[in-house]
């Protein structure tokens, strides 16, 4: 088995968060390894396309402040610096190949929700981590309290 030194956990904030944080934190323990956590905030402009004739500036900066809360508890948990708390505005999937290879990361831990069906056809923010990562990606299988 692999021996890692450097993990950045992907996390969407959702209320899966915690499920994939406290298996980062074990695989952190067990390794001895410095964690990195991100989250990535797709632009409004992304999911608009620009057709909203408004200024989503101040929008978007009140979803960035209520991401580092939320990125900042989860750290607390795990004893994560602030240096190492990253909330970054992209597409995801880029994003988190993007800071691992700055980080110079060995391991990247993400949750996934097992879709089926035409979700898994349209792809997911695991899938498009782990195609196209650098180094080694550990899916999360996070479970709903309804399954």
């Amino acid at each position: 088995m692999a021996s890692y030194k450097s993990i950045l956990v992907g996390l969407d904030l959702s209320e899966d968060t915690d499920q994939v944080v406290q298996r980062a934190g074990e695989l952190g323990k067990a390794f001895g390894a410095d964690i990195s956590l991100a989250h990535v905030i797709e632009p409004l402009t992304f999911a608009y396309g620009g057709d909203i004739p408004m200024d989503l500036s101040e929008v978007q900066e009140q979803l960035q402040s209520q991401a580092k809360e939320q990125l900042r508890k989860c750290a607390a948990r795990l004893d994560v610096p602030a240096e190492r708390q990253h909330v970054v505005l992209g597409q995801p999937a880029t994003e988190l190949h993007r800071l691992s290879e700055e980080l110079e990361t060995d391991l990247i831990v993400i949750g996934s929700h097992g879709r089926h069906g035409l979700a898994l056809l349209l792809g997911s923010t695991a899938n498009g981590v782990l195609h196209g990562a650098g180094c080694d990606v550990l899916a999360v299988r996070v479970q709903r309290n309804d399954e």
